[in-house]
C-alpha cells in the first residue's frame, strides 16, 4: 500500500479529521495534506511523528527490482 493511502486509511479508521491528526502528530495540517496527497519530497521525522501514532515507522525494506520504474 502507498504511504498516502495508508495515512488516510488509519485516519478514518482512528474518526479523526486531518486537523485533528496534525494536532495529535504535532504537525502542521499543510503537512498532513500533502502526505495524505502523496508529495514526492517530505520530511521523514515528520512521516515517522504521524506513523507513530498508528503504532508504525517508515524503514528500508528490500525491493523488488522488477517495480523500480513504479
Amino acid at each position: 500500500m502507498v504511504l498516502s493511502g495508508f495515512v488516510k486509511e488509519k485516519r478514518k479508521q482512528a474518526g479523526l479529521s486531518q486537523p485533528e491528526l496534525a494536532e495529535k502528530a504535532g504537525v502542521g495540517l499543510r503537512f498532513i495534506r500533502d502526505l495524505e496527497q502523496g508529495k514526492p519530497s517530505l520530511r521523514l521525522d515528520k512521516v515517522n511523528q504521524v506513523l507513530k501514532l498508528f503504532g508504525h515507522i517508515m524503514e528500508p525494506v528490500p525491493m523488488d527490482r522488477n517495480k523500480i520504474a513504479e
